[in-house]
């Protein structure tokens, strides 16, 4: 298991959320990610890009472990990650549990708690196994039409803890529209690839939260993520990353966001999702 170990805790993505694997076998895994303020939004609430994350990698932990070092490179197919709880200023653990072995994709269920016993955030993901297959035609994402308006709010949200150390910009937020842009630096990349897939996740779920508040604009209100789905579609390449989100439908305070996360280079595609968002007074 040295080179899941490695994967977790050299990666410097996950170095720098502060990421420890307790635990790695062929059927489960135990990550702890100790509080950090920058892993957090305002008032110490862990980002919910750092629950993805971790459903992520213990995701990716078990795959490994289960299929074993040659099957690689690794991405997550498709996860399902429900938020159930914010994390206060509080150390956090994954518990990672396979639920079924296929010949190239590992069935996992992730469940994130406080080390106190609080429910987080639960995860299902489909984690697919390349054995060395050559990477796969990427299709172009439809970007959007170039405009440029942070609004009032991105230049303050992009300086947020968990996202000002991602360096994440905000290019684009309004009408219902988001653009923010995910660089390669070293707090951001992974060890095997270009950026780390618990980034990627971040930038999904960020796509969709912004989408929705260039919808309702600042205000005196609460929000949270309750729910994302999301599709790795390979392993990141070597670039920058920009991702595209934009609301398709709001019921009340309820709003359902799609995303796409693209090469900023290149402009094929990475990976793409739904992110259901919750804008209250």
């Amino acid at each position: 298991m040295t080179s899941i170990r490695s994967w977790v805790e050299e990666s410097p993505y996950t170095q720098a959320l502060g990421a420890k694997l307790e635990g790695v076998d062929e059927t489960s895994a135990r990550i702890l990610l100790p509080y950090r303020d920058e892993n957090s939004n305002p008032g110490q609430a862990l980002h919910g890009g750092c629950a993805a994350s971790l459903a992520a990698v213990g995701g990716q932990c078990v795959a490994r472990a289960a299929m074993g070092e040659d099957a690689g490179p690794w991405h997550t197919a498709s996860a399902q990650v429900n938020y159930l709880a914010a994390a206060i200023g509080e150390d956090v653990v994954a518990e990672a549990r396979l639920l079924r072995r296929g010949k190239d994709m590992c069935f996992v269920e992730t469940e994130v708690s406080t080390v106190a016993g609080k429910a987080i955030a639960h995860a299902t993901a489909m984690v697919r196994a390349r054995h060395g297959a050559a990477p796969t035609a990427r299709q172009r994402a439809a970007g959007d039409d170039g405009a440029s308006d942070p609004g009032p709010m991105g230049p303050h949200v992009s300086k947020t803890p968990y996202m000002g150390n991602r360096q994440m910009q905000i290019e684009h937020m309004a009408d219902s529209h988001s653009r923010i842009v995910l660089p390669l630096i070293e707090a951001n990349a992974d060890l095997e690839a270009g950026i780390h897939e618990g980034a990627v996740l971040a930038l999904l779920d960020t796509a969709g939260a912004m989408a929705s508040w260039a919808e309702t604009g600042p205000g005196a209100f609460k929000a949270s993520t309750p729910s994302l789905q999301a599709q790795v579609l390979c392993p990141s390449p070597k670039q920058d990353l920009v991702a595209y989100g934009r609301v398709m439908e709001r019921d009340g305070s309820v709003f359902w966001a799609d995303a796409v996360v693209a090469g900023a280079s290149d402009g094929l595609m990475v990976a793409r999702g739904t992110v259901i968002y919750r804008i209250v007074t």
